[in-house]
């Protein structure tokens, strides 16, 4: 679904102009950045892969009285792909780290309440550990510290995690042979049905939003996702979650089979000053099939935690 924004870019250190985005609601454009600077910011930070409608109904539920910011890793959405062909998970750290001080030097000053998704939460809690005057507050979405079983001290855990980090390298070489039979793919008539049947989409999931993302994932560089995967299958931010101080909402969905409900749950009992918030019905697209019930518990923690909306404009006299 097209959205009424307006891009801007930040440079990282290698060149690389990192798209974020700024939505405005019902605002003239060439007024929404006076109207928009005194609000409350919230700043989202995608899952790999994942196109722009996934937070539609977030930003449905707070662009008309807080001032709302996604942004895109290398290689994704309006970002360029990375100039340094550099894809290490520090890389898209700095990226958010500068992403967060650009956005605040053009608001009001004040850090952004953070909400990440999938990918997003490592990516937002490595913030956390580097930068903490960054993230007074977080919602963490579906997603976890690091790939399942990161972290885990267990032999069975360690044993599954390396086998999948060598067979990612193993199969680097075989990304461009692979790119246009999984494109092909992924336009076709197939992989929404087979998606439903092993579970990774449910029957909440609209049909039309899922056609963006797949489109957004086959046209994509397949470069950036390839090695964004595999960075994110290295190390883990398990050992921040400790450190946490700051308000912190997480939600999970029941049914989701990328990122297991076992690994939201041990991150809720790593956070226990956490809000938890479980979603009965829904998978890993949560926020596309209950989006509605997620929106509603983001705004309402923003609201509990002093991110209030917007006052309303006296009447005119």
């Amino acid at each position: 679904m097209p959205y009424r924004r307006t891009t801007r870019f930040v440079v990282a250190p290698d060149g690389t102009r990192v798209a974020w985005h700024t939505h405005l609601g019902d605002l003239l454009e060439e007024s929404s950045g006076e109207v928009l600077k005194p609000r409350a910011t919230v700043l989202l930070s995608n899952g790999i892969g994942s196109s722009e409608n996934f937070w539609r109904h977030v930003v449905a539920s707070l662009e008309q009285d807080h001032r709302v910011v996604h942004w895109n890793y290398r290689g994704h959405g309006g970002s360029e792909e990375s100039r340094g062909g550099d894809y290490d998970f520090s890389v898209h750290v700095g990226d958010l780290e500068r992403v967060t001080e650009e956005v605040m030097a053009l608001g009001d000053g004040r850090p952004p309440h953070q909400v990440a998704y999938s990918m997003g939460v490592r990516v937002l809690l490595e913030l956390y550990r580097r930068r903490p005057d960054l993230v007074p507050a977080m919602t963490l979405i579906a997603g976890s510290p690091g790939a399942a079983g990161s972290g885990d001290s267990g032999l069975a855990a360690r044993t599954l995690l390396g086998t999948a980090r060598e067979a990612l390298r193993l199969a680097t070489p075989a990304v461009p042979l692979a790119t246009p039979v999984v494109r092909a793919f992924l336009g076709s008539r197939l992989a929404y049905p087979l998606a439903r049947a092993v579970g990774a989409l449910r029957p909440r999931a609209p049909r039309d939003d899922i056609d963006e993302f797949l489109y957004a994932l086959r046209t994509m560089s397949p470069t950036a996702y390839w090695y964004t995967l595999r960075g994110f299958a290295e190390g883990h931010a398990w050992d921040v979650l400790p450190q946490v101080r700051v308000p912190t909402q997480i939600i999970a969905a029941r049914h989701d089979t990328l990122v297991p409900l076992r690994e939201m749950v041990r991150m809720r009992d790593a956070l226990p000053h956490a809000h938890w918030m479980l979603v009965e019905d829904a998978g890993h697209a949560g926020l596309l099939e209950a989006g509605t019930e997620i929106a509603d518990a983001v705004r309402g923690f923003l609201i509990d935690h002093g991110l209030r909306p917007a006052e309303a404009p006296p009447p005119s006299s």
